[in-house]
């Protein structure tokens, strides 16, 4: 049985990711949240493991206010100069926290997490995230589907999940599905196949 290694993504090991990566300039926002934004009004918004910062600008640009939430404070570094100049940058409220750990002042309309890797098990992750969308509100998981041998790009399995292991977190009586997918993808400057997992889910009470 798997067992989980919460070190692989504690906040030494993402100050190590960041910092290897340099002043590389941040990727353009996840197709998928602007996808979902584009149906959305703009409310309040959670950005559940910002990194560097491209979806957050992307919902402050679109009228969100958004809370833009990273463990690590190189990745914050480097979001904060992305925004520098941004039109919409004082629609952001930038924190550096754990979110194994750490709990919001309020609920939120949106609350979105891209490829987050916590240093807990993902199922207890997104039961934190759900528990922080407000009723009518939107949840929208972008993870790794762990490929087959030989396809894509792999992930190990503390750092993937499936669709139906999103969904089976979501207790029917509270969420309506609207999506549940794991569509695979190409990204400019990857060699390989992406093989996302994208729920989207609606709180109804």
């Amino acid at each position: 049985m798997h067992e989980f290694d919460s070190t692989a993504f504690n906040r030494d090991a993402w100050e190590e990711r960041w910092r290897a990566r340099g002043a590389a300039p941040a990727p353009p926002p996840n197709p998928y949240l602007t996808a979902a934004a584009a149906e959305l009004p703009p409310g309040a918004a959670l950005d559940a493991g910002c990194g560097a910062g491209a979806e957050a600008l992307h919902l402050a640009a679109a009228g969100w206010q958004v809370t833009a939430v990273d463990l690590s404070a190189e990745a914050l570094a480097l979001a904060g100069r992305s925004a520098v100049g941004h039109p919409a940058a004082d629609r952001v409220e930038w924190i550096r926290a754990d979110l194994a750990t750490w709990d919001p002042e309020s609920r939120f309309d949106l609350v979105t997490t891209h490829y987050a890797h916590p240093a807990m098990p993902h199922g207890e992750f997104y039961d934190r995230l759900a528990s922080w969308v407000a009723p009518g509100g939107t949840l929208l998981i972008v993870g790794h589907l762990a490929s087959p041998p030989g396809q894509g790009h792999r992930h190990p399995e503390a750092a993937s999940t499936t669709a139906a292991a999103v969904v089976d977190r979501l207790d029917g009586a509270q969420w309506t599905i609207e999506t549940a997918a794991e569509p695979v993808r190409t990204v400019a400057g990857h060699a390989a196949e992406l093989h996302d997992v994208v729920v989207r889910a609606v709180r109804h009470r």
